[in-house]
């Protein structure tokens, strides 16, 4: 049974005030405890606080910015490929920005000491996967662009996806220990390793992808349809489709590339949204993913601080763990899942 509007507008309100809630505990938990009243006196200007300006709040950036844009990236996937289990690295995005982090990473075992220490770096790691998703993004394209079938092209990211994780199992074994580590503590997924001016790179690539997925919404709610009933409409599904993957590798790749790989929420996070809406229309699912994405990493990555603690827990491990009981509570509560 579908809401009254009145009902969405109460819910949305309702998740606006606890994103806003779980922004501030954000910033305020960690390895030193920041008051609410400072860190709101921070961020209007009337007080200096280094770590709040320079750590704090870029990180809780860049988890709204992680959370929403593979939650948004996985509810298009989900819509294109008419999939549950799909999510924003069905495609092989993932698979290519790893590959390119472990060519950086674990290829530089074969450069010497001194040229391995030079050319592994933070914009290295970033250019690299930003590559790999890109090049992995071409060949879906290249694909998208001679298969008519939707199937089909997820099948071939799935494959992509595997040849990719091939070569890097290929470079794990010929690498050091040292730089297996190095790649798998990438492989956890960092939310606080951005400056502010890195921020604002990561949010100029999500923005366009962003404004795809909006430009998209009428589109998304008519693939519902079906492909065929959707063409006798007048959709011309290939450019649908194209800017919708485009979209998805805008956001999932960015994401990747300054976050690392971080599992769970592009698959469950259009999931909570459809069954807390109760509804299938993409002009409420698209702002309700974006503000529950940000609250879920929010969430997860104020859990992986362990306030009061040096110690931080990889935010891939978290989100998984709080965040898929989470789906199966709703699901057994619900016992329907709405698409």
């Amino acid at each position: 049974m579908l809401y009254k509007k009145s009902t969405y507008k109460s819910i949305t309100i309702l998740l606006i005030v606890l994103l806003c809630v779980s922004f501030f505990v954000n910033i305020g938990l960690g390895s030193v405890s920041i008051s609410l009243k400072e860190i709101f006196l921070t961020i209007i200007g009337h007080q200096e606080n280094y770590i709040i300006q320079h750590y704090r709040l870029p990180k809780a950036f860049t988890a709204v910015l992680a959370g929403s844009g593979l939650g948004i990236s996985g509810l298009l996937m989900q819509t294109l490929f008419r999939n549950p289990l799909a999510g924003p690295f069905v495609l092989g995005i993932s698979s290519g920005a790893s590959l390119g982090v472990a060519i950086v990473i674990l290829g530089s075992s074969l450069m010497g000491g001194f040229l391995a220490t030079v050319f592994i770096s933070k914009w290295s790691i970033v250019i690299a996967a930003s590559l790999g998703s890109f090049i992995v993004l071409l060949a879906v394209m290249i694909v998208a662009a001679k298969i008519r079938d939707t199937m089909a092209i997820l099948i071939i990211g799935l494959m992509f996806g595997s040849i990719t994780a091939a070569l890097v199992s290929v470079l794990s074994y010929f690498s050091s220990a040292e730089l297996i580590q190095q790649y798998v503590f990438w492989g956890f997924g960092n939310l606080g390793n951005l400056t502010w001016y890195e921020v604002v790179i990561f949010f100029s690539i999500y923005a366009v992808g962003i404004v795809l997925s909006m430009m998209s919404m009428k589109n998304l709610n008519t693939l519902l349809l079906g492909e065929n009933y959707a063409k006798s409409l007048g959709l011309n599904v290939k450019k649908s489709r194209f800017i919708i993957i485009i979209a998805t590798c805008l956001l999932a790749g960015s994401v990747t590339a300054f976050a690392g790989p971080i599992a769970f929420i592009g698959l469950a996070v259009p999931h909570i949204a459809r069954q807390i809406f109760n509804t299938s229309n993409h002009k409420i699912l698209l702002p309700s993913v974006f503000i529950i994405g940000s609250i879920v990493m929010l969430i997860c990555d104020s859990i992986s601080q362990l306030p009061s603690s040096d110690y931080t827990l990889p935010i891939n491990a978290i989100t998984s763990l709080f965040g898929a009981p989470v789906v199966i509570w709703l699901l057994l509560r619900k016992r329907k899942m709405v698409f």
